[in-house]
């Protein structure tokens, strides 16, 4: 039966640390959120970022915006943010309106500020190992994959799913670390070949958002299983691998709900400490 890897305890500890460095600097730090529109998932993240970042001797500003923004208007606030110095950090709240492109919106935000990692210049410094700021759920992740105490060297590793904010820049990590990484996606799926790669990962790590799509009895016998998926099935949250299944063959395993999610909040709030700690 597999231990359990829950992110509370592992994010308890790392803002101990945090508290820490926030009581060293010269300054409160402070983070500037954006938020076009009204939305109730963005709304709940909000809420979750301000009281983590109380909790922590963080500044928190919520800068609410017309939902009728214009992305002229969005790109001159934050030029605006990038040149005021009580600002540490900025982070963009999705979704955005659709006449709003994030991908360009985030290369506006100065790379000293961008706490969420994903400005091109922080990710270019990802491949090359150098990256302060790294994606939050990316390092979430391997937060927990440190805990569990494993050795990367060569260890057997399949990402399911390739995103920008997961995928992609996780795959960059686990090879400064020297594991041997597969990155699969819907091609591998219509190509038939994701269960052949499941089976022998022995580190898993998947992040689709589809419930069920990795079948318990594909885990192999002693994997480290990280579930990045949360999915709504009417009165619970799953993720994307069978958990009951996958409990009963994997080493370790992060429940849903429990697992990668109460961390992610904390590798912002490391970042924006990360970020001030440089421009102080």
């Amino acid at each position: 039966m597999a231990k359990l890897l829950e992110g509370k305890p592992l994010a308890e500890k790392i803002k101990e640390g945090l508290k820490r460095q926030v009581a060293a600097l010269k300054v409160k730090p402070v983070l500037a959120s954006i938020m076009v529109g009204e939305n109730a998932g963005a709304a709940a993240y909000v809420k979750s970022q301000s009281k983590a970042a109380e909790g922590l001797g963080i500044e928190y500003r919520l800068q609410n915006l017309p939902q009728d923004t214009t992305e002229a208007a969005l790109i001159d606030f934050i030029r605006k943010l990038n040149a005021d110095k009580s600002v540490n950090g900025i982070i963009i709240q999705m979704p955005l309106p659709a006449a709003i492109d994030y991908k360009k919106i985030s290369a506006y935000i100065s790379p000293e500020k961008d706490i969420e990692g994903m400005h091109p210049q922080n990710i270019g410094k990802l491949l090359f190992g150098k990256a302060k700021l790294i994606p939050c759920t990316a390092a979430a992740v391997m937060e927990l994959i440190n805990a569990t105490g494993i050795d990367l060297y060569g260890k057997e590793t399949v990402i399911v799913g390739h995103s920008e904010i997961v995928g992609k820049p996780l795959a960059l990590l686990l090879l400064d670390k020297f594991a041997t990484v597969t990155v699969c996606h819907i091609g591998t799926s219509k190509a038939g070949k994701l269960e052949e790669h499941v089976r022998r990962a022995e580190l898993l790590i998947v992040a689709v958002g589809k419930a069920g799509l990795i079948k318990g009895d594909w885990v192999k016998e002693g994997a480290v299983v990280i579930d990045v998926g949360i999915n709504r099935l009417a009165d619970k949250i799953v993720g994307d691998v069978e958990f009951e299944g996958a409990e009963k063959r994997a080493a370790y395993i992060t429940p849903v709900p429990g697992g990668v999610g109460p961390l992610t909040v904390t590798m912002l709030m490391r970042n924006l400490v990360e970020a001030a700690e440089a421009q102080q």
